[in-house]
């Protein structure tokens, strides 16, 4: 049995990933202690110790803004650590599958970002993550780099979880409203990630390589997501302070924050959907049912 070696366990996708990849091989989730993708000596450590046949790395240092200010730790968790992943991925013959995200673009362009489009990334965070996609490229090891957004789920911090915790505590709340995109559920990237592998150990041989997006269908601003939310909290009964109608739009140029955020995040799922015979269903759904989680 193919053992599968999972980073950062206790993220929203490792999290998910332990559930939907457990029929598919021997699951090692690694948390932190085991495996510190900021240390050299421990990544080599672990890969050594465990000997996986692939490797499942949503681990990511994601403090978008912090990462401005410490420019080098979010590199050593972003670039270089990929790029020991692959490089021991490439020596043993085995697959990496990263996550990489839509920071790597500009946020500039009209319509959705396709796989191709040009990197021009605007912060610190997105500049790292596009030289571990770099890196894992040129190492020269079989690799799937899945580029997602927007991720939620009933696991670990996002916004979701904090637009609910405000408008139990706020009778007012101010969203940007200008910036695009689709919230993606960590369940949904893992279950296509374990539909991916499925085929590739089917016939490693044969199996498509590369970048792929992967995010949810449909499109929704940080605005009407926050509507969205506290509507089926309403609907659910939950005690608020607000109402969907006391949520109030505003213009990024109003939110400054050290980073800047893509204005468009739409990614174009097409190549992911034809090679893989895949139809990514509707963000709400997604939504719905870490909201449903949440609430049980």
């Amino acid at each position: 049995m193919t053992r599968i070696l999972i980073t950062g366990a206790n993220g929203q996708v490792g999290f998910e990933s332990q559930r939907a990849l457990a029929l598919l091989g021997d699951i090692v989730a690694c948390h932190r202690a085991q495996m510190d993708l900021s240390d050299p000596a421990s990544v080599e450590a672990a890969l050594d110790r465990f000997r996986p046949g692939i490797i499942v790395n949503p681990a990511a240092y994601t403090a978008v803004d912090q990462a401005e200010t410490e420019p080098a730790a979010a590199a050593a968790i972003n670039a270089e650590a990929p790029a020991r992943l692959a490089a021991w991925a490439a020596r043993h013959d085995a697959l990496l599958v990263h996550y990489s995200t839509d920071y790597v673009f500009d946020g500039r362009k009209a319509g959705a970002y396709v796989e191709d489009d040009a990197a021009q990334p605007q912060s610190v965070y997105g500049q790292t993550k596009w030289d571990g996609e770099q890196a894992i490229r040129n190492s020269g090891a079989r690799h799937l780099i899945l580029r997602t957004s927007w991720v939620v789920g009933a696991h670990g911090n996002n916004f979701l979880k904090t637009v609910l915790a405000l408008a139990q505590q706020r009778q007012t709340l101010s969203i940007v409203a200008d910036q695009i995109g689709a919230p993606t559920s960590a369940a949904l990237v893992a279950d296509a990630t374990a539909h991916l592998l499925a085929r590739y150990l089917q016939s490693p041989q044969a199996f498509p390589y590369g970048t792929y997006h992967l995010t949810a269908r449909g499109e929704t601003s940080w605005y009407d997501y926050a509507r969205h939310v506290v509507g089926l909290a309403e609907q659910a009964g939950l005690r608020l302070a607000l109402t969907t109608d006391a949520i109030q739009p505003i213009p990024s140029s109003d939110y400054p924050l050290p980073a800047p955020r893509p204005a468009n995040s739409r990614l174009d799922c097409e190549r992911l959907e034809r090679t893989f015979g895949l139809l990514m269903p509707h963000w709400q759904a997604g939504v719905d049912h870490v909201f449903s989680q949440l609430s049980d």
